[in-house]
């Protein structure tokens, strides 16, 4: 199957502002663009692009004062099926996971695990190991935490969105990450593309995703405490140890957000004319 995705983000800078945007499709997945995600800026500024130290693709710019654009428009390719299932994968004794994965085992500025450490021992600790333990996390996330845009804020931790019990697609990944590593079991932070793909459509406007990654069974797996079912045509932007890693911008000056627009859609015939 093929989806069109893409972005269009306006800001107004008081002045002259560095930024480092993290709006590209992740490198795991640019063989797959057919139409690449080219960022062009109105107006043209000089930009470039490097890897962080999570293999994130980012771009640097200075946007001046005024009104600036970034927009992207892209197609890729997406094999059509559903998130992987493994119920058999299970959790790895701490000193046998490799080196890489034990920095998703430590406390994060979104993912305070010495505030819930006791918390999610008391209750997961007695129960299955393995997938069916991170299964168990998300179930709890999912029905413990009320989804609306009304309750964003981007300073909220995950010992507040379980005490709040509500918040965005952020705040369930961070309060499911934060039991899954005070349970010793490595995850990550990932934010994307996550249309409405097999399923029915929401009322609400498009936004880009925020999920995890769990290392169980000796491979990354994902998992989705907000929308907790399988999902189709997930397109990864970035990964890191909680959303500070992976802002759709990190601005060095005063600025503001004034217009917002994200899209990921399935082409289909009736489609099609409309994605070049």
């Amino acid at each position: 199957m093929k989806i069109r995705i893409g972005y269009d983000l306006v800001y107004q800078c008081a002045q002259a502002t560095p930024m480092i945007l993290t709006l590209n499709v992740h490198y795991t997945r640019s063989s797959d663009l057919q139409r690449p995600d080219l960022l062009h800026c109105v107006p043209r500024v000089p930009m470039s692009m490097y890897r962080d130290g999570f293999g994130n693709w980012c771009t640097r710019v200075v946007a001046p004062a005024g009104r600036t654009r970034f927009t992207a428009d892209a197609i890729i390719s997406d094999h059509g099926r559903p998130d992987p299932v493994v119920p058999e994968a299970q959790q790895h004794a701490v000193e046998t996971l490799p080196e890489e994965t034990l920095v998703y085992l430590i406390g994060s500025r979104y993912c305070d695990t010495d505030n819930l450490s006791d918390v999610a021992w008391k209750m997961f600790g007695s129960g299955p190991t393995g997938w069916p333990r991170v299964q168990a996390i998300c179930n709890f996330v999912h029905q413990h935490i009320a989804f609306g845009y009304e309750h964003a804020r981007p300073s909220r931790t995950a010992f507040e969105a379980f005490n709040e019990k509500r918040g965005v697609c952020r705040d369930f990944a961070h309060l499911a990450i934060t039991f899954c590593r005070c349970l010793n079991i490595p995850a990550r932070y990932c934010t994307g593309y996550l249309g409405d793909i097999g399923v029915p459509a929401a009322p609400l406007p498009m936004d880009f995703a925020g999920w995890m990654e769990v290392y169980l069974g000796g491979a990354w797996h994902v998992f989705d405490p907000r929308n907790l079912q399988p999902r189709i045509g997930r397109v990864l932007i970035a990964r890191g140890r909680d959303a500070a890693d992976v802002p759709i911008s990190m601005t060095f000056g005063p600025n503001v957000l004034e217009s917002f627009k994200v899209w990921t859609d399935e082409i289909t015939p009736a489609t099609a004319k409309g994605a070049p």
